[in-house]
């Protein structure tokens, strides 16, 4: 009956002591303080009674949408957080204009497209110029020493015998059994299948780059989600212990909420693990030699395609780069047979000359001559080379026939899998948009229902969990979209 008094008088100074102090908060008298339901009632009132069972809302997520401007790579340093807080660095931040530019110049693939045109473009020169007369010029000088003796004196002369000469001619094939007719035809389809190759490369490396870029965006959106998921959970800890010190949460609670904590600190490590992955991969597909942000000033909302699907992927099974690549390779196959059947018929050739010789280093004097031949050739056998020639185009030609059935095919499909994907991922921003403002709005509820006391950590930890997956959807969602989009366009070798 003695201690009664006692702890009365204790709980009671307790209590005066919160309101006398100024400026003694809830969150800072407890702060760390982890207090078991067996403690004394005096610490218990000293950690604040009055307030004890409140728990402060959480800070409203912000939207999980990438920011305007990326931020830059970063060092870590220690922050009040328990994660890694980045301090900025000086790393270079490209527009997705400036990155598409940068890699065209710098992509492998790009450069040997680009060469494999200009080969062709002297090819096809080349067999243009087989239907002009050819040119030549030579000259060459001599001289010797010589021996003879004087019919006269009989004596030994020493002499030299020098000769001088030069030479022009040209000549011209006449007839060549319709070769030179085929190999320009060859080489005109081969220069626009270089044509075709370097456009389709050249979207394959703008795909390239675009997905980097949106990877970039896509980490920084995911890192904004992650840190929103630390301060609530960092904000469920603090009130699990101050529910903890006055006896209206378990041990477990307080477990879970650190369970919680430590999670979503797991979770911005990954993420932010990711991005700086995708800014090395952007930095390499446009030459630097290190990280490069994106500034992400694009807008990412859908925006719908000019035509219909239908007359898109028809447009596609004509005009993709893909299948003119390929019908261009079936024209020059044909064309490699006919240049090779040419072989069976004969070859005319005229030609002329004129030379000149002398035996004085001098063009004054000296012989002249000229010459005029028009000569017939044909190879009656020469070890079924001609055989050889003709079956080796004619595999090369039905090759290149299945080859552009099935370029069309893959386009179609390619085109029919974009689209699919096109829709599904618009469909899906609005639904992750309309389950975010609905885990929000039920976030909001089991705060309220927590503070009161009406329900358990467990279900707000599985609401706040709920509008974190909402969050993540909702920015992944985004990108996909992008990315199909940016996968169509590279089927089409063009802007849609």
């Amino acid at each position: 009956m003695k201690r009664r008094p006692r702890r009365l008088t204790a709980l009671t100074l307790g209590m005066l002591g919160v309101v006398v102090v100024p400026g003694t908060g809830l969150a800072g008298a407890t702060k760390g303080a982890t207090l078991l339901p067996g403690d004394a009632p005096t610490k218990v009132a000293l950690l604040g009674l009055a307030q004890a069972s409140v728990v402060p809302p959480p800070a409203e997520a912000a939207p999980a949408t990438p920011p305007t401007e990326a931020s830059a790579p970063s060092a870590a340093v220690p922050s009040d957080l328990g994660v890694t807080k980045q301090v900025e660095t000086a790393v270079p931040s490209v527009s997705l204009e400036e990155a598409i530019a940068r890699a065209l110049k710098t992509n492998p693939s790009v450069a040997q497209s680009e060469g494999n045109v200009t080969n062709a473009a002297a090819a096809e020169r080349s067999a243009v110029g087989a239907y002009l007369p050819t040119l030549s010029a030579s000259a060459s000088g001599s001289l010797s020493s010589t021996q003879r003796v004087e019919p006269v004196t009989g004596a030994v002369i020493n002499g030299s015998a020098d000769n001088y000469s030069a030479g022009l001619s040209t000549g011209w094939n006449v007839f060549t059994g319709g070769q030179r007719g085929a190999v320009r035809e060859q080489t005109k389809a081969q220069s626009g299948a270089a044509s075709a190759q370097l456009r389709a490369q050249r979207a394959s490396a703008v795909l390239e780059v675009q997905r980097a870029y949106y990877e970039v965006l896509r980490g920084t959106g995911l890192e904004n989600v992650a840190r929103s998921r630390i301060e609530r959970a960092r904000q469920n800890e603090e009130a699990a212990q101050r529910r903890l010190a006055v006896g209206s949460a378990t041990r477990s609670d307080l477990l879970r909420a650190q369970l919680d904590h430590t999670t979503a600190r797991d979770a911005l490590r990954t993420a932010e693990t990711q991005r700086a992955s995708a800014t090395l991969s952007l930095g390499r597909l446009i030459g630097a030699d290190g990280a490069v942000e994106a500034k992400g000033t694009e807008n990412l909302e859908p925006k719908p395609l000019a035509v219909a699907d239908a007359t898109l992927v028809s447009d596609l099974e004509a005009q993709a780069p893909a299948v003119l690549a390929a019908a261009s390779t079936l024209s020059a196959s044909a064309a490699g047979v006919d240049a090779a059947k040419a072989t069976y018929l004969p070859t005319v050739r005229l030609s002329a000359g004129y030379d000149w010789f002398n035996q004085d280093p001098s063009f004054n004097g000296g012989r002249t001559s000229w010459n005029l031949r028009l000569g017939l050739s044909y190879p009656i056998f020469d070890g079924f080379l001609r055989e050889e020639r003709v079956q080796r185009a004619k595999t090369a030609e039905v090759v290149s026939q299945v080859q552009l059935a099935d370029t069309r095919r893959a386009v179609r499909t390619g085109a029919h899998q974009a689209l699919n994907q096109l829709r599904l991922s618009a469909d899906r921003i609005d639904l992750s948009a309309q389950s975010v403002e609905v885990a929000r709005e039920d976030l909001k509820v089991q705060e309220e229902r927590y503070r009161l006391g009406a329900t358990t950590i467990l279900e707000l930890l599985t609401s706040q969990e709920n509008l974190v997956q909402a969050e993540i959807n909702l920015v992944s969602s985004r990108f996909d979209y992008r990315i199909a989009h940016a996968e169509l366009e590279a089927l089409a070798g063009r802007p849609l």
